[in-house]
């Protein structure tokens, strides 16, 4: 288990760097755990969050890589709902990394 410190706040993750208590979240943490992934978050990346939080809100789970294309392409269009776009973003593991800044559970089907 490891910890991110967020202004003056110590978040709990897991040996993956997922957060243990989903209620921890925030864009702060947010910024901080793509900071962890050296990445700088755009619009684009935040479109996507945003919407990943959405899904968990409505089914209660993390989507794999397929669903989260699926779902994307339906609420964002086909321009970014495509694992071309998607994989630009969050360097080849869409599902994981998103969920991950997200501040959600990794899909359960991704290894």
């Amino acid at each position: 288990m490891s910890t991110l410190n967020v202004k003056g706040k110590t978040i709990a993750l897991d040996k993956d760097g997922y957060l243990l208590e989903l209620d921890d979240w925030s864009p702060a943490v947010a910024e901080a755990l793509a900071a962890r992934e050296q990445m700088v978050l755009s619009d684009a990346h935040w479109e996507i969050l945003e919407l990943l939080r959405r899904f968990y809100a409505e089914f209660q789970l993390s989507p794999a890589t397929r669903p989260l294309i699926r779902y994307a392409a339906q609420q964002l269009g086909a321009e970014k709902g495509n694992s071309l776009h998607l994989n630009k973003l969050f360097h080849g593991t869409p599902a994981k990394l998103a969920a991950k800044l997200a501040g959600l559970p990794k899909p359960t089907n991704c290894i």
